[in-house]
């Protein structure tokens, strides 16, 4: 069924649209940013007037040609909601318009045009979507400035926002320049995740959690982010980006500031970023005697990798968060690439009681045990996707006459508890935010900031890359590094 079919949900935005993609060649577009404009098409989410441009230095062919190579793209990586007509329909509203940093002129006068062209003309909102490398990012919106397009658009900026502190400032400085804050979104997939509002959902609509959330019940949370993918043809962006700067300033800290944060008074977009802001001025610098580098055996012999490459594609450091509620609680990070496994898991491991009336003859074996004769402590685990399945283990008694202890696990995924409701894909979500305007699960300048901040020892003074083999789970140092409970994915 075509959306035009039926109208749109109250939820979708109701003024005229034109959005703009910078980067729309290149691989992030391809496979999230359109596909997933096309899904909130496909779901009645974008307003009835739209019209959606792409743009770069070099133009991929003609606009019909375009449009083929996003087909393509949209039917590999939205294939759910794709049919020809549906496609055709949305694909008339593509277009492609070359610029670059120098020159934005031919841009400016398409998307004039695209706005009357809606229908709307001064009422037609703009976004502006830079998917661009942090190197140029600056001078893209000293471009869009210059030519006028910001002067009333929406800003989405792509990470990572600069590659060190100064460079995230200087950027910062630039944009405001440019664009207010209120309408600057920094976007981070992971935000979007399904699993981040289901976190949000079991703390503060459930007293039961957000009463033990805190350093006298938890012993340690771990944010496990392997992928068992290579570079897959980005040699390019690993080479002058590496894990650290990529993964762990962005991902997994966000990660670590949506677990860590304070019951906001409201949730509301002000009131989430400014508890989020306060645990990352908690959260005590990295130590690079808590970090450790690795990078996977033949990384160096890839295409487009430099022989005597330095750069690290694994990273495991303890972070810290010095404040009433967290301190002396680590916090473990790990994010790797070409490793055992995709799967990726927040796990939040609870102290033992402080007085266990059962010993090790009571555990079934292989079950409680942690392989070391002693007991595995209860843990809640969420898988960090779209169709997040949380797991609580609890130890129970098992039926019978010996006094057996085995583990429980209470399980709940909810997208199958709430079938009727289908989930959005993460960039589907963020891109239907930011047409609404809702900054909720955006990240704001001085977040970014601090976090440089953060990360700044490391950047300094970085260890060296331990070699570790495909498919593994990284250095032994960084297995050491979790002890004593160990990472959350499983090594099976």
């Amino acid at each position: 069924m075509n959306a035009a079919d039926h109208p749109a949900p109250a939820e979708a935005p109701a003024d005229p649209q034109v959005l703009v993609i910078f980067g729309a060649t290149g691989d992030l577009a391809r496979r999230n940013l359109f596909p997933g404009l096309f899904r909130l098409y496909a779901a009645g989410l974008l307003p009835e007037d739209f019209r959606v441009i792409g743009s770069g230095r070099h133009a991929p062919g003609s606009d019909e040609e375009f449009r083929d190579q996003l087909g393509e793209a949209v039917r590999e990586f939205a294939g759910e909601v794709f049919d020809e007509r549906r496609w055709k329909a949305f694909a008339a509203r593509l277009g492609f318009v070359a610029s670059s940093t120098d020159d934005g002129a031919e841009l400016a006068a398409a998307v004039d045009r695209a706005r009357r062209d809606t229908g709307g003309g001064e009422r037609a909102r703009l976004l502006l979507y830079l998917s661009v490398p942090p190197s140029i990012a600056g001078a893209m919106v000293e471009m869009v400035g210059a030519t006028g397009l910001a002067d009333d658009a929406t800003l989405v900026m792509e990470k990572p926002f600069g590659t060190d502190l100064a460079s995230a400032r200087a950027l910062d400085a630039t944009i405001a320049g440019v664009v207010p804050e209120e309408r600057v979104f920094r976007i981070d997939h992971f935000l979007g995740l399904e699993a981040v509002r289901t976190l949000l959902a079991l703390r503060f609509g459930n007293g039961i959690f957000e009463s033990f959330w805190n350093r006298e019940h938890i012993a340690s949370v771990v944010i496990d982010v392997p992928e068992d993918l290579g570079l897959e043809g980005r040699a390019g962006f690993m080479e002058s980006t590496g894990t650290f700067r990529d993964m762990v300033t962005t991902h997994l800290c966000q990660i670590l500031g949506v677990v860590a944060l304070e019951p906001p008074a409201r949730l509301t977009a002000d009131a989430l970023r400014a508890e989020k802001l306060r645990v990352f001025r908690a959260l005590r610098p990295f130590d690079p005697a808590e970090t450790v580098f690795g990078q996977f055996d033949g990384y160096r012999a890839e295409e487009g990798v430099a022989e005597d490459s330095t750069v690290e594609t694994f990273v495991a450091l303890r972070a810290r968060v010095d404040n009433r509620r967290w301190r002396g609680v680590p916090f473990l990070l790990r994010t790797g690439k070409a490793m055992g496994s995709s799967q990726r898991l927040l796990t939040v491991t609870f102290r033992e009681p402080p007085l266990d009336l059962f010993d090790a003859d009571d555990l079934d074996d292989g079950d409680l045990d942690d392989g070391n004769g002693a007991r595995l402590p209860d843990a809640l685990t969420l898988e960090l996707s779209d169709h997040p399945l949380v797991r609580l283990r609890l130890a129970a008694r098992r039926p019978g006459a010996q006094p057996r202890l085995g583990r429980g696990d209470f399980t709940f995924r909810p997208a199958e508890f709430f079938a009727e409701d289908e989930p959005l894909e993460a960039y589907t979500r963020l891109l239907l935010d930011a047409l609404r305007g809702d900054q909720t699960l955006f990240t704001g300048s001085d977040e970014v900031e601090r976090l440089w901040e953060v990360c700044e020892p490391v950047l300094r003074d970085p260890p060296d890359p331990l070699p570790y083999a495909r498919g593994s789970w990284g250095p032994e140092a960084a297995l050491r590094l979790a002890d004593p409970h160990g990472w959350a994915v499983p090594e099976a």
